[in-house]
């Protein structure tokens, strides 16, 4: 059973992707993942893992943050010149250690180890398909079903069997692989990164010296010291065989006319300190607090701006900007509540949240405020919060909300609620803001997050947002169609 607290430290609706991390021809390629994991650490703290090559494959996981989950004796096991690892929260299959990953099978290409950032949205019809067909699956997670089919390829070499084998998966990932085969002969093995054709996930492409680094942001190449090569392109596969070059391979035989980059991975996903998608996270971010201030402007005689920290400090300084009002701090969290935190038996209406945020007062009593945040899902912690505000005695809280109202599930890697837990698939915006107890309430518009990022619907995914889902998404159809 899944741990009920198991949820993400800053955002207890919305449940993060996966992270993956590589690095080949380095001495200390194990060390580095690590440090690229911890970098890389808010996509996912359910657990951890890394997978060394020297001649044989070694393996390492548990369930827990990177600075848990690995000691220094494990670094005595994880030798070798290549590496690939893993930080996941769950989107498909329960939070246990068998679903920790990279995952690690033997194959007749040999040993092959991946980790996935995204969900496959057929992963269920080809589950069944292969079970059917004698397969034996050890782990409940999406990501094994293409590990079944690589095995079962009757391609020539790994590169094509991975090949022909995303030709069958529909959805979203970034892939890593690493394998102990090389046809160079070098001894290092061999690192493959894979993008879907859409892009919805982001993944670079770095350099130390004659070191290749693979991330799935920008930031975990600046903490070890990586210099960007650029991004891996959709419907990319990038095979490093070599330290000195590596090839590029199609997916598709024609790509697609369009892209789906993920907007949320600005809004709230990604760190502020990476690019991604070829732009700056920080400074789409603050543009969407600029527009929305340009949306939803401030009423009267507001004295300043406030944000729900962390991941709404930038686009609430981007708001404060736009309206010329003054950015005053009025929370500060805790960040050392852990992700196994128990509620005490004590009543205390809403412990959770005044163990995570204490408001300063200071800045708060008498103050009619604007609070910005990233998003609402249920609601539920919105309101919390709102209550916990009130306590400081503040005159009125107009809160204004960084993207759209979110009216339908992810299918592409975020573990968002079913769609009849989003208050705003059910509620119009008065009545939400009724419920949170505010005085107004205002969202971005969908057109207002896309010219933040400089896109259109053409190249980025708001499905949850507008229910524009760039790929099949019903598993019914998926049977039929076969």
């Amino acid at each position: 059973m899944e741990n009920k607290f198991y949820r993400n430290i800053e955002h207890p609706d919305l449940k993060e992707e996966c992270g993956v991390c590589g690095v080949y021809s380095h001495r200390d390629a194990a060390h580095l993942v690590y440090l690229g994991l911890t970098a890389l650490q808010h996509r996912g703290q359910e657990s951890a893992g890394i997978v060394s090559f020297n001649g044989k494959m070694n393996r390492h996981i548990g369930m827990g943050l990177v600075f848990d989950v690995f000691k220094k004796e494990h670094f005595a096991i994880l030798k070798g010149r290549s590496a690939i690892g893993h930080v996941r929260y769950s989107t498909t299959g329960s939070s246990v250690l068998k679903n920790a990953q990279p995952l690690l099978v033997t194959t007749p290409y040999g040993q092959l180890a991946v980790g996935h950032n995204g969900n496959l949205t057929n992963a269920e019809f080809l589950r069944k398909k292969l079970e059917a067909s004698g397969a034996i699956f050890q782990t409940t997670t999406d990501s094994e079903v293409i590990l079944h089919l690589i095995a079962r390829s009757k391609e020539k070499n790994l590169v094509e069997a991975i090949r022909s084998s995303l030709k069958k998966v529909e959805g979203a990932y970034s892939f890593l692989f690493a394998s102990d085969q090389n046809s160079n002969g070098n001894g290092h093995g061999t690192m493959i990164a894979v993008r879907d054709p859409f892009g919805f996930r982001p993944l670079i492409l770095g350099r130390i010296g004659l070191t290749w680094v693979v991330a799935s942001e920008t930031c975990a190449l600046d903490l070890i010291g990586a210099k960007v090569v650029r991004e891996i392109e959709p419907g990319e596969m990038v095979v490093i065989q070599d330290k000195k070059e590596l090839k590029s391979v199609a997916l598709l035989d024609k790509p697609l006319s369009k892209t789906a980059f993920c907007i949320f991975e600005f809004i709230y996903f990604a760190r502020p300190d990476s690019r991604i998608f070829n732009k700056s996270v920080y400074e789409v971010r603050k543009e969407l607090g600029r527009q929305l201030a340009k949306e939803a402007p401030p009423p009267p005689n507001i004295d300043c701006v406030v944000a729900v920290p962390d991941s709404s400090v930038v686009a609430a300084s981007g708001y404060a900007e736009e309206a010329g009002l003054p950015f005053e701090v009025g929370f500060i969290r805790s960040h050392y509540v852990g992700r196994t935190f128990i509620e005490p038996s004590i009543p205390m209406r809403d412990f959770r949240t005044r163990v995570k945020y204490n408001p300063i007062k200071e800045n708060l009593v008498g103050k009619k405020i604007i609070l910005v945040d990233d998003s609402i899902v249920r609601g539920t912690t919105s309101k919390k919060l709102i209550q916990l505000l009130k306590t400081t005695r503040v005159e009125e809280i107009h809160m204004r909300i960084t993207s759209a109202p979110i009216t339908g599930p992810c299918h592409y890697g975020i573990d968002t609620p079913t769609k009849e837990e989003l208050i705003a698939s059910s509620h119009s915006v008065e009545e939400i803001r009724k419920f949170l107890g505010v005085n107004s309430l205002s969202y971005l518009s969908v057109e207002g997050m896309l010219k933040a990022a400089k896109g259109t619907e053409s190249n980025f995914c708001t499905g949850c947002f507008s229910g524009n889902y760039p790929t099949r998404i019903d598993q019914k159809a998926a049977l039929l169609k076969e």
